[in-house]
C-alpha cells in the first residue's frame, strides 16, 4: 500500500485542477446556507408563535436538535446524494476516456491501492463537505444550547452515509467511460438504497407473510434511510455502524472486481 497515498493525493489535484471540486464546493456552501438560514427563521418562528399564543408545552418541548438541527440534516442528505455522485463520476471513467487506464494496470501498483486511492480522495471531499456543516451547526453553539453527543451523532451519520455514497460512485465510475453515465447510474443506485425502506413499508402494509415479513426485514436494512436517521436522532447502534462498514466493503470489492475484468476482455 505505498501507493496509496501518491494515488489519493493525485486525484485530489485533480478535483482543484478542473472544475469539478470548485462547482460542487460552490454549490453546497449556497444550497447549505440557504438552507441552515431557513432552518434557524423557521425555527424562530416557531417560537415567536408559541410564545403568542402562550403554547408553554410545546415551547418545552421544543429543541434545537430535533427542530432545527434534524430537518437541516435531511435536507443536506438529499443534497449530498445528489452531488456525491458529481464527485465520482470521474475517478474511473475518466481513465477510459483519456487512455490511461492501460498504463495504469501495468504500472507496479497493485488494484486495491488503484482503488482505495481514488475512493481515498472521494472521501476527502465527503469529509471536507461535512466540515462545512460542522460549521455552520458551531453557530449554534454560540448563540444556544444544542446537544452536543446528539449533533456530533448526526454529524457521523452525513459523513458515514457520504462515505458509502462514494464507493457507491466508485463502482459507479468503473462501470463505463461516460462520465455522464457514471452520475446517472450512480443516483440510480444511491435513490434505491434510499427507497428499499418505502418498499419495505409497502411490503408490511400489505400483510405479508412470515417468508415476506423477512424479505422486507432485509430490504429496511439494506436501505439507507433508516441507519441515517438512527444516527440524526442521537442512536449510535452497532448495526448501523456495521451497515455503512458493510455498504462501503461491498462496494470497494465490486469497484475492483469491475477494474480488474479489464485485465480478461
Amino acid at each position: 500500500m505505498r501507493h496509496l497515498s501518491a494515488i489519493a493525493g493525485r486525484e485530489l489535484r485533480s478535483y482543484f485542477v478542473s472544475p469539478v471540486a470548485y462547482v460542487v464546493l460552490v454549490l453546497f456552501a449556497v444550497l447549505g446556507g440557504f438552507f441552515f438560514v431557513a432552518s434557524v427563521l423557521s425555527f424562530d418562528a416557531n417560537v415567536s408563535q408559541a410564545q403568542q399564543f402562550q403554547a408553554f408545552d410545546f415551547l418545552k418541548d421544543l429543541n434545537l436538535n430535533d427542530h432545527l438541527l434534524m430537518p437541516f440534516y435531511q435536507i443536506m442528505w438529499i443534497v449530498i446524494l445528489f452531488l456525491v455522485p458529481g464527485l465520482t463520476m470521474g475517478l474511473f471513467a475518466s481513465e477510459k476516456t483519456n487512455g490511461t487506464q492501460e498504463l495504469l494496470m501495468t504500472s507496479p501498483i497493485t488494484i486495491w491501492e488503484l482503488v482505495l486511492g481514488k475512493y481515498l480522495a472521494a472521501a476527502a471531499m465527503v469529509t471536507l463537505l461535512v466540515l462545512m456543516l460542522a460549521a455552520w451547526t458551531g453557530i449554534l453553539f454560540l448563540y444556544g444550547e444544542p446537544e452536543l453527543l446528539k449533533t456530533l451523532s448526526g454529524l457521523l451519520g452525513l459523513w458515514l452515509i457520504g462515505l458509502t455514497y462514494a464507493a457507491v460512485g466508485c463502482f459507479a465510475s468503473s462501470l463505463t467511460r461516460n462520465q455522464l453515465i457514471a452520475f446517472f447510474l450512480a443516483l440510480v443506485l444511491l435513490l434505491i438504497l434510499w427507497l428499499l425502506a418505502v418498499v419495505a413499508d409497502l411490503g408490511a402494509a400489505g400483510g405479508a407473510a412470515a417468508a415476506g415479513s423477512g424479505v422486507s426485514d432485509l430490504l429496511r436494512w439494506l436501505s439507507s434511510a433508516d441507519h441515517f436517521e438512527d444516527l440524526m436522532k442521537g442512536l449510535v447502534d452497532t448495526r448501523s455502524l456495521a451497515y455503512f462498514g458493510f455498504m462501503i466493503g461491498t462496494f470497494l470489492l465490486l469497484t475492483k472486481a469491475s477494474v480488474e475484468s479489464v485485465r480478461w476482455r
